[in-house]
């Protein structure tokens, strides 16, 4: 009979934890939340004061079932999920689910799985803390009643398909108003006019340079508009002589940055990794839950990745110091280590910042056990952990003053004298940043050129996933376990997309934001929000009621919702008229919106069915008739713009449904015959262009919808191959498959099992060598194959990322 149940939330944890634990215990998975409200219903009794509805979610009763027959013969039974409020919800899940009785369950986290942490936790095992199970029910409440009572008052005023909720809409109202302001940004020009300066040195026949700008202009801030006023100030300097009027010397120290909490470092890995916050998390995950390492086992590598907190243990500061001192010396430790505050109100001090299980467990050390995108974020926590307990870094900076008749130009230099925790964290000495000569006042200099140069001013920068999670960190908008979904939802919803990395509204974001923000305008406050979250956090310390912080939330939410059923202006039953006919019918088309945005759609629907694209001021997109025939058909294809871009589409539509890709340079991206046959219906395979590359469709569509991913014949001859690797959910065999991002691996037990793993180092086809050099650093390059690809690669990855294309005849 097993003594004990230790019941966590993945395959992956329970490995890492069953070899700390001995045979007194079994470890096992409930594959994260069981219980959940009802998918297609409110789930919540408001006349019970907010009773919650709770089921198990759909494709886990048997999962349940094996789980009771478990714990009915375990001794004790201990709920080891995360240790934050979602954690503390699925344990209290399993309690109540499971029906253990109290008396035989046991609550236990830890915040990194490493031996003692583990033992530790299970020395001091607690009971479920009802405070933080109530902040959790309290913000899923909150978000349901949002989410279930908005959308339908959206579906029935504008377009089916449509949603809103708490804090989602916040983040898109946030991307909106910056939308609002680049579009109604009204650009100015100014002028500035920089010079080469040099020291009158007659050893040298070319004495070295620096650049100056003009800063004032008769004794007030230089502000030059136009190129007539630049013109008139460079007459004025004409003949003047270049005087050192002052030079002002200084120190600054850099301290060492804190440790990563959850938004730090998914804005760092965004910067430096170009990760997206998703991308982010769920590697951590990985990290955090355990990683093969050989000979050790599956062993955590970080500590929990869920957390506002700078502070770090005394046993972690102790290592870090040793090894600071033992490998980069003693001019890089300081004398008492670093103390950090959290900035954030709400910080759980209890917890601790992401770090190093283990800071003597370098990245290089572990390099050949972690696939890329493991090794990479690895490396930038241990960097930023390691650097934080360093000494400061000291910048020299020099500004210089030169009087030139009527005006004065400026001159900086900055220079690193001591590195400190530079020497891991990476220091701020730009490319630019020049080094000044050590000259005297009234020193007498040369202008060795003047250059004026036109500018105009730019609108404010759209939010990047790295801002974006700044601004809501700020703002305390969300808090770290809900920074990716809610970055995940606002683009799923089709509110915002991303464009070359930055977010852009879309036409519906803008729209669902005016009319949120006009009858729910506390929802939509950031303020209101962010007091949210504090009440939450209150909740959790056991010093707030949740069913009072819901009875208030509602009372004044149903008095908007109410107001918005009756005065909300109703886009769907009275949609705008445009000035346009329909070129089929003749009738007027009217302005009608979908998932996808706005656009023009025949008055006559549904007898007519005419629709046009619209540009963001409203006007048609002109279908225009293009000199290509379909050739599925032979009908004449049609320009078209969806929300990726131009297509050709068949005139026939929607009796043939065949489009053709176009290429951002206007390259009709024509359909391949290949001598391939459709795995489904065996009818021969196209090579079609998409937005993400190359891929097999079959020559029937619409009939047969199959399509397959463009694979070189390396990729051919893995596919499908055993890998010897396991399925973390039902231990299948895992195997190599290939998508529109690469080969990864997938779980044998496909459509049953739908796990995926990111393909390991140790996997992938070796790269085929060249006699290319890399122009940064001079090493090999060798061809690899990408989503869009093959390119050349440099063999220095990944000190050094330079990538090129291939050469004409490459093969």
């Amino acid at each position: 009979m097993t003594k004990n149940l230790v019941i966590v939330e993945s395959p992956a944890k329970a490995r890492t934890i069953n070899k700390y634990l001995g045979n007194d215990y079994e470890v096992t998975a409930s594959m994260g939340h069981i219980r959940d409200l009802p998918a297609r219903t409110l789930g919540i009794d408001i006349e019970r004061g907010f009773e919650p509805v709770y089921e198990i979610i759909r494709g886990k009763k048997k999962a349940v079932q094996e789980l009771r027959k478990k714990a009915k013969k375990a001794d004790q039974v201990y709920l080891a999920p995360d240790l934050d409020r979602e954690g503390e919800a699925i344990a209290w899940h399993l309690l109540e689910a499971l029906e253990l009785p109290p008396e035989k369950a046991f609550r236990v986290t830890f915040n990194e799985i490493t031996k003692s942490a583990i033992q530790k936790a299970f020395e001091t095992p607690t009971k479920i803390s009802m405070s933080k199970v109530n902040a959790q029910q309290a913000r899923r409440l909150l978000d349901r009643l949002v989410g279930y009572k908005l959308s339908p008052l959206l579906w029935d005023k504008v377009t089916r398909g449509l949603s809103a909720g708490r804090v989602q809409s916040v983040a898109v109202k946030l991307v909106a108003e910056r939308e609002k302001e680049i579009r109604a940004f009204q650009s100015e020009e100014y002028w500035r006019i920089t010079a080469q300066v040099a020291r009158q040195d007659s050893d040298k026949k070319k004495p070295d340079t620096f650049k100056a700008e003009l800063a004032r202009l008769n004794g007030k801030k230089a502000k030059l508009t136009n190129q007539a006023e630049t013109d008139q100030v460079l007459e004025q300097m004409k003949d003047c002589p270049w005087v050192v009027s002052a030079v002002n010397h200084k120190k600054r120290l850099d301290k060492a940055p804190p440790p990563f909490i959850t938004s730090t470092l998914q804005q760092q890995a965004s910067v430096k990794l170009r990760f997206s916050a998703k991308k982010t998390m769920m590697i951590a995950q990985q990290l955090y839950e355990g990683v093969d390492l050989g000979s050790e086992g599956s062993t955590g590598l970080i500590t929990y990745m869920r957390t506002d907190s700078v502070r770090v243990s005394q046993d972690s500061l102790s290592v870090a110091r040793t090894l600071i001192g033992r490998d980069f010396g003693d001019a890089y430790l300081p004398e008492k280590p670093n103390i950090f505050k959290s900035k954030s109100k709400g910080a759980q001090e209890a917890h601790e910042a992401i770090r190093p299980t283990d800071p003597e467990r370098s990245p290089e050390k572990i390099r050949g056990k972690l696939d890329r995108d493991q090794f990479n974020l690895y490396e930038l926590i241990w960097k930023r952990f390691v650097a934080s307990q360093m000494t400061p870094a000291l910048y020299a900076l020099t500004t210089a003053e030169i009087e030139v008749g009527p005006t004065v130009f400026q001159s900086k230099g900055k220079v690193l004298r001591t590195e400190g925790h530079t020497i891991l964290s990476g220091h701020s000495v730009k490319k630019d940043d020049q080094i000044l000569p050590a000259f005297e006042e009234q020193e007498e200099l040369i202008a060795k050129s003047i250059e004026p140069s036109q500018h105009f001013t730019q609108p404010p920068p759209r939010y990047s996933e790295a801002t974006l999670v700044k601004m809501l960190e700020k703002l305390g908008i969300g808090r770290p376990s809900t920074y990716a979904p809610i970055i995940s939802t606002i683009q799923d919803r089709g509110y915002v997309r991303i464009k070359e990395r930055k977010f852009r509204a879309t036409d519906l974001g803008l729209l669902i934001t005016d009319l949120l923000v006009e009858h729910f305008p506390d929802i939509l406050d950031t303020r209101f929000t962010s007091d949210m979250e504090e009440k939450l956090d209150r909740i959790e310390e056991s010093d707030g009621d949740w069913r009072n912080l819901l009875f208030d939330f509602y009372m004044m939410f149903s008095e908007c919702l109410q107001l918005a059923k009756r005065e909300m202006v109703d886009i769907k039953r009275n949609p705008e008229v445009s000035e346009i006919e329909c070129e089929k019918c003749g009738k007027p088309m009217i302005f009608r919106w979908n998932r996808n945005g706005r656009f023009l759609g025949c008055s006559g629907f549904p007898d007519c069915r005419e629709t046009k694209p619209v540009d963001i001021d409203g006007h048609p997109i002109e279908s225009e008739k293009m000199d290509v025939d379909c050739e599925l058909c032979g009908e004449s294809m049609t320009l078209k713009v969806g929300r990726n871009g131009r297509f050709l589409a068949c005139s026939a539509y929607p009796d043939c449904k065949s489009t053709v890709s176009i290429a951002d340079d206007g390259t009709i991206l024509f359909p391949e015959k290949t001598d391939l046959l459709c795995e489904k219906c065996e009818s021969p395979l196209i090579l079609k262009s998409g937005r993400r590359g190359k891929f097999y469709c079959c020559s029937t569509y619409p009939e047969c919808d199959f399509t397959r991913p463009l694979g070189s014949e390396s990729q051919k001859k893995l596919a499908d191959k055993e890998t010897g690797e396991k399925c973390d959910k039902c231990e299948s065999s895992m195997v190599i498959k290939f998508g529109r991002r690469g080969a990864f691996l997938a779980c044998s037990a496909f459509p049953k099992c739908r796990n995926t793993k990111p393909l390991p180092d140790h996997l992938r086809p070796e790269p085929e060598k060249t006699d290319e050099v890399c122009e940064d650093c001079g090493k090999e390059m060798v061809i690899r194959e990408g989503r869009r690809g093959r390119f050349l690669a440099c063999t220095g990855y990944p000190k050094c990322k330079h990538t090129r294309q291939l050469k004409e005849g490459k093969s």
